[in-house]
């Protein structure tokens, strides 16, 4: 037995090579690693370089390569420095998700990195922290309303990615200049969002787990204050604002079940007819389908909590002219009750009690009397 479980990967379940290193962002668990062949089903790759900068390459030389492996790709110019985070059949489908552009390049594996390209991969990421805070100060002196956010250099050094925030159009081109003569590489800007920041920089969320941004989202979508007034969730903009100071990405997460369950909901608009009176939408709970009813339109009055079911049958009820007795016509279960300790018992029972020993004492007062006249009669 234990011979095939060594040798059948259906005995194994899920194969621990998939996992490959963890310690970068978007990490992607390749669960047809294991799987005869599947290597071979296509020669493309995708590589993962710093933070959220993924891209996909065609291995042409049939090289080897397994999640973790770091390698040298084309880049231009030269050639960049990445870590192979998935293989196989699976890379097609990335694709597809990534909604690559028809007609895109797709560059070339060159290599596995070689130790020379390890310490100037090194060289490169050690000299990125110096360069944003000095580009800083050089956008700063060149009075531009912009905030460089990150830098990247590329894994030949020759080239440096310069990630930057601004709310409106810069005029960079002496920027550019500057950089350039400065650092002697070839500058290359890209403007990014302050999602896209937070996802680089990374952080810890209100729920205390690691930024969605910067673990494993990758495409943002738009967020308005409509999916927090779907889920009833008050519109407090210090609670609904991310690390990004934009609104938090988790509201759309559960925002279509909330529409999926609000359609069964009747309108608020619409109000409930009864014998005795009519009930205003109060509130809702839109998951477990109930309904609160307010005799009054504007204050919370004989609050009546229905279930959707019943309010539409009311609804019907009302537009055929009939009027039912009342909302809720199951039947209550009458409370309980509460018991007061105090009357269980009578509060003058403690004086029972003392008059008790008072009694006692007398009585051992007398027999200790008894004698004492006996003798004096004899």
């Amino acid at each position: 037995m234990q011979d095939n479980f060594q040798t059948d990967p259906c005995l194994r379940g899920f194969a621990a090579c998939g996992c490959g290193r963890s310690d970068h962002q978007l990490n992607t668990f390749d669960y047809l690693s294991d799987v005869p062949g599947n290597n071979e089903v296509t020669d493309l790759i995708e590589v993962q370089f710093k933070n959220t900068r993924k891209g996909y390459f065609r291995n042409d030389n049939r090289i080897d390569l397994v999640k973790g492996d770091i390698i040298a790709v084309e880049a231009n110019p030269g050639h960049d420095i990445g870590v192979v985070t998935l293989t196989g059949s699976l890379v097609t489908l990335q694709m597809k998700k990534a909604n690559l552009k028809p007609g895109t390049e797709i560059r070339r594996v060159y290599r596995k990195a070689r130790p020379v390209d390890l310490e100037k991969w090194e060289e490169a990421k050690s000299r990125e922290n110096a360069t944003m805070i000095q580009s800083r100060q050089i956008a700063k002196d060149l009075e531009l309303d912009m905030k460089i956010g990150d830098v990247e250099y590329q894994g030949d050094c020759n080239k440096a990615i310069f990630y930057y925030i601004a709310d409106a159009r810069v005029d960079f081109r002496k920027l550019i200049k500057v950089l350039a003569d400065t650092f002697h590489v070839r500058i290359e800007m890209r403007q990014i969002g302050a999602r896209q920041e937070a996802g680089r920089i990374g952080g810890i969320g209100p729920c205390g787990r690691e930024l969605c941004c910067a673990t494993w989202m990758k495409n943002f979508s738009s967020v308005n204050t409509g999916a927090a007034r779907f889920q009833d969730i008050s519109p407090n903009p210090q609670k609904l604002a991310g690390q990004c100071a934009k609104l938090k990405c988790c509201l759309n997460y559960e925002l279509d079940t909330y529409m999926e369950a609000y359609k069964k909901l009747p309108e608020r608009n619409i109000h409930l007819e009864t014998a005795d009176a009519t009930y205003y939408y109060f509130k809702a709970d839109i998951l477990s389908g109930m309904i609160t009813y307010s005799s009054d339109r504007r204050m919370a009055a004989n609050l009546e909590t229905i279930s959707a079911e019943r309010a539409w049958e009311i609804i019907k009820m009302n537009r055929a002219g009939e009027k039912p007795l009342q909302l809720d016509e199951t039947e209550k279960a009458v409370p309980a009750k509460p018991v007061d300790l105090a009357e269980q018992d009578d509060l003058t029972r403690f004086d029972k009690t003392k008059k008790k020993k008072k009694k006692r004492k007398n009585r051992n007062n007398d027999s200790s009397r008894r004698p004492q006249n006996s003798e004096a009669q004899q």
